[in-house]
């Protein structure tokens, strides 16, 4: 009876083991740097006119040939901005101030 007793008791550490830890976080997703790449949406939020006339596109000031995302600004209109490859973005009508 003792040997039996024993040998239960011997047994319960190994099956503990086998458990989960609850308060242990889960296995999380590994991201690497080329899945956090994602291209934005270009949004035009200001053009300043005059002599040398830049746009504010995604919080990033921009001039007539520099390149954002990829896309080079060709033109910079009173409202509307036009890049090389024929996409243009255009101001809301509330947003133009003159």
């Amino acid at each position: 009876m003792a040997v039996t007793c024993l040998s239960l008791l011997a047994s319960l550490p190994a099956t503990s083991q086998t458990l989960r830890d609850p308060t242990r976080p889960g296995k999380g997703q590994v991201v690497t740097s080329s899945s956090q790449t994602t291209t934005q949406k270009l949004v035009l939020k200001s053009i300043v006119t005059g002599a040398n006339r830049h746009a504010v596109i995604n919080d990033q000031i921009v001039s007539v040939g520099e390149v954002i995302q990829g896309r080079r600004v060709s033109y910079i209109g009173d409202d509307y901005v036009n890049f090389s490859d024929g996409g243009k973005l255009q101001l809301f009508k509330s947003v133009i101030k003159r």
